[in-house]
């Protein structure tokens, strides 16, 4: 499961791309056990508004391309991508402490988005030509253009230090632009070799990374024509405020406190399997994972029991390649306090916990997977972010109430309904205040690429995937031409003449007096 020297050396390689050789470094280390496994070169602001510039050189030529070529030099790094696709979960796994199946869902993911962007990128960005609203510009075409930013800044977390880079990189590049990512400086290795990979197949240099913490981030935003963050709620009002100074427009994935809603008519087993993958896969560390569970009074008892017992098997350690485990370490050391906060108070407040609730002794940072129940709003673990294995469960008296309490929060990202039921679920999905909602599912929407992904409240700004999210990458032209010869001056032009202007003015009357557009059919 060891990043080979021959990888690491050539991630150096990458990052540094010039970098002084007395720069300063940070380490990274193994969250399953605690060692390091390297250093890494920080990127100077200097050093970042280099690279910003030599990429942003490369870009006009990128865009020339167009999106066939484009998709040509895409298609050959994820064809890198699947060649490489061992030493990439072997790397992801030393940085991050998660388990070989989390691990091996990243690289994949991405070649999905390379081949879903290739195919229907110049579709979402084609140019389109609306017609005119009044009979008074008929005489005119009209079409809107879609060209990309220069520079696309992408920051992204360390919870999956891949997809949360390149889910972005990828649809900014088929637009056309160039793109410098920021990765965790807890998990920079894995874009950093997947950046020496870019390099390797002779791809234009449109792509690169730069490591460091808040000072390299900073200089990134100040840098770029466009800026994506993924993190917390906090860092992204942080990340809004600097992005202002330079009226950087952003785009902003934070927090969730995502809910489930078990009704009376679920499949029980089903909903159990559902909530305990929803909300401990990838040990918890999953912005969209179920972190509170809603279960109707007359089910509440048993599913607590079920749940209990199917979180009570699971397998958690330091893993290989032999899945031998399902949870891994936790990858951010100070989210562990955070984690034996919310289950500590809840305890404290009469919560019972089921199973877990602790650190689990020896090295690593594991906390064991957890479940709460009777759990209420008083507590942290139904209201703010725990963003590790915890599940906290809750008995409602019907659905009403558990719509009430799933919308009883700051955070808006998603949440799943299960019921047999799909006409009622759906309904009740149109009820929370949520940018996606899965019935009888957890976590796929993020999957669906054609889809739309975004937050509502403090959940974030814009969103993934569909046409928006290759849109929000590019800059709109408006392109107004005539359809017919041209005369040497239109009406309106100077000099002016009462007599142009009552004519004009009877003509625009005629267009739009209200008695007219009724009998026209006009609305």
């Amino acid at each position: 499961m060891e990043p080979t020297a021959t990888t690491e050396a050539g991630a150096d390689t990458a990052q540094r791309n010039g970098a002084p050789e007395d720069s300063e470094r940070f380490d990274v280390h193994r969250p399953a056990d605690g060692s390091v496994i390297r250093s890494v070169a920080v990127d100077s602001p200097e050093r970042v508004a280099e690279i910003v510039a030599r990429v942003r050189a490369a870009q006009p030529e990128w865009e020339a391309l167009g999106s066939e070529g484009r998709y040509l030099w895409l298609g050959r790094l994820r064809d890198w991508m699947f060649d490489n696709l061992d030493p990439l979960a072997d790397i992801m796994q030393a940085e991050t402490g998660k388990v070989r199946a989390d691990a091996e869902i990243e690289a994949p993911f991405i070649c999905d988005a390379i081949n879903f962007w290739g195919e229907r990128g110049a579709g979402y960005l084609a140019d389109e030509t609306p017609s005119s609203h009044s009979p008074l510009f008929k005489v005119k075409r009209l079409r809107i253009t879609y060209r990309p930013y220069p520079v696309v800044g992408v920051i992204s977390p360390w919870n999956f230090p891949l997809i949360l880079a390149f889910d972005d990189a990828i649809p900014a590049l088929t637009a056309g632009a160039a793109v410098v990512i920021k990765p965790s400086e807890v998990t920079p290795l894995v874009a950093m070799e997947v950046v020496r990979g870019w390099k390797e197949i002779g791809a234009p240099d449109v792509l690169d990374v730069v490591n460091g913490t808040a000072e390299t981030g900073g200089a990134l935003i100040d840098n770029v024509d466009y800026l994506q963050f993924t993190g917390s709620e906090r860092t992204g009002k942080i990340v809004m405020k600097r992005a202002a100074d330079t009226l950087t427009p952003v785009s902003l994935e934070l927090g969730g406190k995502d809910p489930m809603i078990v009704l009376r008519d679920a499949n029980l087993d089903r909903a159990v399997n559902a909530a305990a993958y929803g909300g401990l896969a990838n040990t918890g560390q999953i912005c969209m994972a179920i972190e509170r569970v809603y279960v109707e009074e007359p089910i509440y008892d048993e599913f607590v029991t079920k749940l209990a017992d199917r979180v009570r098997d699971l397998r958690q350690g330091p893993d290989d390649d032999s899945y031998r485990q399902d949870l891994g370490a936790m990858t951010f050391p100070p989210q562990l306090d955070v984690v034996s906060d919310h289950v500590e108070e809840a305890r404290e407040k009469g919560a019972r916990i089921l199973t877990g609730g602790r650190r689990k002794d020896g090295p690593g940072d594991f906390y064991e997977p957890t479940v709460i129940a009777d759990a209420d709003h008083t507590m942290k673990v139904m209201v703010d972010e725990t963003f590790g294995p915890v599940l906290g469960v809750m008995k409602v008296r019907d659905a009403d109430e558990a719509v009430r309490m799933a919308n009883d929060t700051r955070y808006g990202l998603s949440a799943s309904v299960m019921s047999r039921d799909t006409k009622r679920a759906e309904e009740i999905a149109r009820r929370l205040e949520v940018g996606a909602t899965n019935i009888d599912d957890v976590l796929t929407n993020y999957f669906l690429q054609n889809l739309p992904m975004g937050g509502w409240k403090k959940s974030g700004v814009g969103v993934r995937h569909g046409a928006h999210g290759i849109k929000r990458f590019c800059r709109t032209e408006a392109i107004v031409s005539p359809r017919f010869p041209q005369g040497k001056r239109d009406p309106l032009w100077f000099p002016y003449r009462k007599r142009n202007r009552r004519l004009i003015g009877g003509v625009f009357r005629f267009f739009t007096a209200r008695g007219l557009r009724n009998r026209l059919g006009l609305k």
